[in-house]
Formats: structure tokens, C-alpha cells, sequence
């Protein structure tokens, strides 16, 4: 099961953090993976690099264009490239805020559009979004990611309307905090116990979880799975 032999996927934001694993899991279950990033320390299971700049749509017309050319096709699109600027909603400064929604939403929206066209020609594509437990819970001084993470889901749906019928799939996965280095080090202190407590299971979710989630949504297994927001969030938002 979820065998990704003779797919190609592009992973956005995969020289680190969450992407960085997503990567690498799908690199193990067979997936050709052509990696984007701003970064350029990608893992060595990527067949292929590319440096992307998400919120720049000539960019990301270029980068689906080297990709095409490079490996053939794309059958699988990863969207895990994200920030998040954080202060009380009254001192958020408006360049907090566009960033924000630039890289989260519209550099979302950006690659799925890009990509979507050509998996549109083939009949075939499944296309997973990184959103959050934000996106459905308020979070303090999470106005501007809640807000992007939100738009995400609206997002997606309205594309696995859309493109369903055209054999792609699109969908997204939230989760709670996730300990990648970055993530370690925002919550290994008294508010990182607190939101830990909060949670049902009692702990924040691991990299990997995120990449097992993923692989099950664009596996042939879960092919009449379609704009649905898979939790990865041990209960929080169930609250």
C-alpha cells in the first residue's frame, strides 16, 4: 500500500522543516521528488532542486516549467512552504500581515494553479496543502496566520470542486505544532506546556506524522478522497 513508484511530486519548502520530511518519506515510498525552496540545502533524496519564490508568479510558472521539462510530468503537488509573523492583532504591521498572506495563501494558490494546468491535460493529479489547526481555532497572536491558514481550506475546497472532475484531487493536512528544529526551538518553554496540555494525547505531533498524513492523500488508496482537511492535532481542535 501507498506505493508512489512512477510518480513525480513537487515539494515546495523542502529544504526544511515539515517539507524537508514530506521529501523524504516520499522519496522512500518511490516518488521521483523535485524539491523548491528559497533555501538551497535540500535533502539528497531530491532528484531535482529548484529555487522558488512562491509569492512571484513568474517564478512559479518557471519552476513548474523546469520540472515538466526535467521529469515528464507532475502527478503530485506538496504545498509546504510557509511563515508565520506573530504579534497581538492590534500590532501587527501591515508588511507582517501581506507576507503572510502572500506565502501562505496566494503562493498556495499560485502553485496550484500553475501545476493544476498541467495535471488538468494528463486527467491526473493530487495536490495536498499544508494549512493548520489554525485554520479552524483562534489562536493568540495568530491573526494573520490564522487568517492565511483559513484561506487555505476555502481554497482547496473550491479547487477539488472544480478540478475533481478533471481527475486531480486536492486536499489539505493540519496539523498541531510539529517538532522540526524550528518548532523545538518556538515551544520548549511554559507556553509550549500549556498548549501542550491542552492537547488530548498530551504531545505535539513529529515530522514524520505530517509526511505519513500526506502520503496517504496522494496514494491510490485514498484516490475518492477529495477536499477534505485531515487534523493531525491529537484532538485540539475538537474542543
Amino acid at each position: 500500500m501507498f506505493d508512489l513508484s512512477g510518480r513525480v511530486a513537487l515539494v515546495t519548502g523542502a529544504a526544511s522543516g515539515i517539507g524537508r520530511q514530506i521529501a523524504e518519506t516520499l522519496a522512500e515510498r518511490g516518488a521521483t521528488v523535485a524539491g523548491a525552496d528559497l533555501k538551497a540545502d535540500f535533502p539528497a533524496v531530491c532528484a531535482s532542486t529548484h529555487r522558488l519564490e512562491v509569492t512571484d508568479p513568474e517564478s512559479v510558472r518557471a519552476v513548474t516549467a523546469e520540472v515538466l521539462a526535467r521529469h515528464g510530468a507532475i502527478d503530485i503537488l506538496v504545498n509546504s512552504a510557509g511563515v508565520a509573523r506573530l504579534a497581538p492583532a492590534a500590532e501587527v504591521t501591515t508588511a507582517d500581515w501581506d507576507l503572510t498572506i502572500a506565502v501562505n495563501l496566494t503562493g498556495t494558490f499560485l502553485m496550484c494553479q500553475a501545476v493544476g494546468a498541467a495535471m488538468a491535460e494528463r486527467g491526473y493529479g493530487r495536490i495536498v496543502n499544508l494549512a493548520s489547526q489554525a485554520a479552524s481555532v483562534a489562536l493568540d497572536k495568530h491573526v494573520a496566520y490564522c487568517a492565511s491558514k483559513a484561506g487555505v481550506n476555502g481554497m482547496t475546497r473550491t479547487l477539488a470542486l472544480e478540478w475533481g472532475p478533471s481527475g486531480i484531487t486536492v486536499n489539505t493536512v493540519s496539523p498541531t505544532v510539529v517538532l522540526t528544529e524550528l518548532g523545538r526551538a518556538a515551544w520548549d518553554n511554559p507556553a509550549g506546556e500549556a498548549h501542550r496540555a491542552e492537547i488530548p494525547t498530551g504531545r505535539f505531533a513529529e515530522p514524520e506524522e505530517i509526511a505519513a498524513a500526506v502520503t496517504y492523500l496522494i496514494s491510490a488508496e485514498a484516490a475518492m478522497v477529495n477536499g477534505t482537511e485531515l487534523r493531525v492535532d491529537g484532538g485540539f481542535t475538537i474542543r
